[in-house]
């Protein structure tokens, strides 16, 4: 059995052939550029034609597709506020022309990391577990009795949209409050906003131009204690703990699992993270519950999509872990 998992991302696709048991036998990266609609599309369409048929390792039996939005599984459709163009993209029909035989199985990002973990990472032998994705965007895959929680359409773990912080803004429109104030997108542009408010400050954030300042140059800023970082980090923090103390008592799960290109370099706040969700959640939930990094990191999604391509050749229930191991 060969297996083809795909995780496309806001900035970049990854690709990898895994065998039966979870191992990678091949893996690709592509940069997506300023792509967008149409261009985006196409940009998978050929990665994916190129790896269906000329690996070595034989011509791949099924397909898995993680997407960073909402896929809809009625329609085949995707909803990418990260990708221009995206509003209702119909990748599952593309990519079934491509791969004619070959099934193709599609889901959200936030489904696959959980779904990745359940597999070959931390989540192993959980049925009650979260992935709290924190990147370009935040979502978080939720197993619930080992199924993956989808909602009534297919919207369910869309957390960026947590209410954390009043009043609210109509800068939340488009991402959340959530979202707005800790991914790494936000956690660049409240950075800006700072250094913009208050010029003339020290620090090593003040040497760089605020147009081009990302989320690594606030973490790296703030291991060096500038008050900016300090002061955005320290509020992610505390956005990151009451969104997890949210998640502990309306969910009871065995297992926080933190990933994501931000969970990367935050990997070391995840104890102040529990702290601070100590003071917020349910305290009997709260005692048992275990939070800890993503074994898989960036590769998270990419395994979830790989398990999507197996589970499709295993049977057509619905996706879970009962029958992962």
């Amino acid at each position: 059995m060969v297996l083809l998992g795909m995780d496309l991302g806001g900035t970049k696709l990854a690709a990898a052939v895994f065998n039966e048991e979870g191992t990678i036998l091949h893996k690709e990266h592509i940069m997506l550029g300023k792509a967008s609609g149409k261009a985006a599309g196409q940009l998978i369409g050929s990665c994916l034609q190129r790896m269906l048929y000329s690996t070595k390792y034989g011509t791949v039996d099924a397909v898995g597709i993680a997407v960073p939005g909402i896929f809809h599984q009625s329609t085949g459709t995707v909803w990418a506020p990260n990708i221009a163009g995206w509003t209702d993209y119909p990748l599952l029909e593309e990519a079934r022309n491509i791969c004619k035989e070959i099934p193709v199985t599609i889901d959200s990002d936030r489904a696959c990391y959980i779904l990745g973990e359940s597999w070959q990472g931390n989540a192993k032998q959980q049925k009650h577990a979260i992935f709290l994705s924190v990147g370009t965007g935040i979502g978080a895959g939720i197993l619930v009795d080992g199924q993956v929680l989808r909602g009534a359409q297919d919207i369910a773990g869309a957390i960026g949209w947590m209410a954390l912080q009043p009043p609210f803004s109509d800068e939340y429109l488009h991402c959340g409050c959530f979202e707005n104030y800790a991914s790494g997108e936000g956690i660049a542009n409240t950075a800006r906003k700072m250094l913009m408010a208050m010029p003339g400050g020290t620090g090593p954030l003040y040497t760089r131009q605020p147009a081009q300042l990302t989320a690594l140059d606030v973490f790296e800023a703030y291991k060096h204690h500038d008050p900016v970082a300090m002061k955005v980090i320290g509020g992610c923090i505390e956005f990151w703990g009451m969104a997890t103390a949210n998640l502990v008592s309306l969910f009871n799960p065995e297992k926080i699992i933190f990933g994501g290109g931000v969970f990367g370099p935050a990997i070391p706040l995840i104890p102040g993270i529990e702290e601070e969700a100590r003071k917020w959640a349910q305290p009997v939930s709260m005692k048992q519950v275990v939070f800890e990094p993503s074994a898989l990191g960036n590769d998270a999604g990419v395994y979830g999509a790989g398990w999507l391509a197996r589970k499709s050749l295993i049977n057509k229930q619905p996706v879970g872990i009962n029958d992962v191991q």
